[in-house]
């Protein structure tokens, strides 16, 4: 094998052009880096909601924030709400950051649980900066408190402004549609990438940047795929744009509906809406219709299918070919998790790129923490369904009765028992997170931890009640949301 000199990326889009930037400037000096995508090809395009893992890659990439609200129309995102999950006409927010203050043995709502059975507890939320600041429509840079937070932003745009910053650290793009990949005879590692166009394009490390069908990886490859849809059953979306027809509020609304969910995600522009439904127990015309008669402003894209399957690729890196994005595989974006795990695909790449020759233990090692990482996130996922009371569709009454992985029953278990939420170091969401979903779904720890019990009982009031007198000192101290967006984006 070759050392490591010529990087072709398959695709553009988010992924592509994520990927494209990340290796040119962080580690890219001496490497050949070539782009190949069609304009002819559309990408996805509608992953418009983030979580606060982005600003690494924006920071590492040495974007100006204002420049980047601008350049994207993005807004502020402070968490998300969940709307009809536990059951219909119910609502909770799961936000960024923390909720109160722990200790070395206990979280914070140990603390708050104890103070639920004594009568001193207000509402979780109540003790959650970015919570309340959700609530309040405000947000705003302060110097003395740091507020969570990750963007709305035009997932087309992001795009192409990651392709201004690739092309200006030496990425050259090629437009053709890949109609032939050559494999080498004794190794299986791919060789060259054939256009539509007769030309040949040669490399040594390939990324997979195709989308659903995963060009390289997949058709190729033939990787294989673990397919999740009997605990994550959605199989479909229908994505469409609207008009502003008031200020954006700084979080995401998802909204479960009777065989699925919608979201709302509020731009400086537009809005962008969509339906996220399993097929079997919906029709593509009945979502349409749904969908459009819960969304607010005049429509300015028509409805637009995506079908898809949830589940991950055996192997993320397999020979000389790396997927990120949709070609790794897929799990639905109710939890705003597509570009972060684009981004985390990126970051374990260039934190492990060869110096010299690609070898097993580098690609084992990575496909070990991107598998781990995406089950993870997809238990997260799961809890959102099979945790409800709702039973009042067929839809509802399959989730709460399927069989759910093992590692997400015993965390269940554990928070039921205990109150214990013990944070994977492989978990993409901590602790606090698990802690909101859990609970705003309805599940409530039956104990708290025996260190709660150093307090006495106007110790733990006191205690409770100057958390929350923290939360409403930030508060206010934050400006609206929508106009601290347009001054903060115009003056940088």
């Amino acid at each position: 094998m070759r050392a490591i000199e010529k990087v072709v990326i398959a695709g553009g889009g988010t992924a592509g052009w994520m990927a494209a930037a990340s290796i040119a400037k962080l580690v890219g000096r001496d490497l050949d880096i070539t782009l190949i995508e069609s304009e002819s090809i559309g990408t996805i395009g509608v992953g418009e909601a983030t979580i606060p893992g982005i600003l690494t890659i924006n920071r590492l990439l040495k974007i100006p924030e204002p420049e980047f609200l601008r350049e994207t129309q993005a807004t502020f995102k402070l968490g998300i709400a969940f709307e009809n999950w536990r059951r219909v006409g119910h609502r909770y927010i799961h936000s960024f950051g923390d909720t109160g203050t722990g200790c070395w043995a206990a979280g914070f709502h140990h603390f708050w649980r104890r103070g639920l059975d004594e009568g001193y507890s207000k509402p979780y939320g109540e003790y959650c900066v970015e919570l309340k600041a959700a609530e309040a429509n405000r947000f705003g840079h302060l110097s003395n408190t740091k507020v969570n937070y990750a963007y709305h932003l035009d997932a087309t745009r992001y795009a192409l402004y990651l392709r201004k910053l690739a092309e200006s650290a030496g990425v050259k793009r090629v437009e053709g549609i890949i109609n032939d990949v050559t494999l080498n005879s004794a190794t299986g590692d791919i060789q060259t990438l054939k256009l539509d166009s007769g030309e040949t394009v040669s490399g040594d490390l390939f990324i997979d940047c195709t989308g659903f069908r995963g060009r390289l990886i997949e058709q190729a490859l033939s990787t294989g795929f673990d397919d999740w849809s009997d605990v994550l059953p959605c199989d479909r979306a229908v994505a469409m744009q609207t008009e502003s027809v008031s200020d954006p509020i700084p979080y995401t609304r998802s909204i479960a509906h009777g065989s699925g969910w919608q979201w709302r995600i509020p731009l400086q522009h537009r809005v962008g809406n969509g339906l996220v439904y399993c097929s079997k127990y919906q029709s593509d015309d009945e979502a349409v219709a749904l969908l459009q008669r819960n969304t607010q402003g005049r429509a300015t894209t028509e409805p637009r299918l995506i079908r898809f399957q949830t589940g991950q690729r055996k192997h993320y890196w397999n020979k000389n070919c790396i997927a990120i994005g949709l070609s790794s595989g897929f799990i639905e974006p109710l939890e705003s998790t597509s570009i972060h795990f684009i981004q985390n695909g990126i970051l374990w790449l260039l934190l492990m790129f060869p110096n010299g020759v690609i070898t097993d233990a580098a690609r084992n090692e990575y496909n070990a923490k991107l598998r781990r990482e995406a089950e993870r996130i997809r238990d997260f996922i799961v809890l959102h369904y099979n945790l409800t009371e709702r039973d009042d569709t067929e839809f509802w009454r399959y989730c709460r009765n399927m069989q759910i992985p093992e590692t997400l029953k015993h965390r269940m278990q554990l928070f039921r028992d205990t109150g214990t939420v013990f944070k994977d170091p492989d978990d993409v969401f901590a602790e606090n997170s698990w802690v909101q979903v859990m609970m705003g779904q309805g599940l409530i720890p039956e104990a708290y931890h025996p260190i709660v019990d150093q307090m006495s009982g106007p110790e733990l009031s006191q205690f409770l009640s100057q958390n929350q007198e923290r939360v409403e000192q930030v508060l206010a101290q934050l400006p609206d949301h929508a106009g601290f967006v347009k001054r903060y984006s115009a003056g940088g």
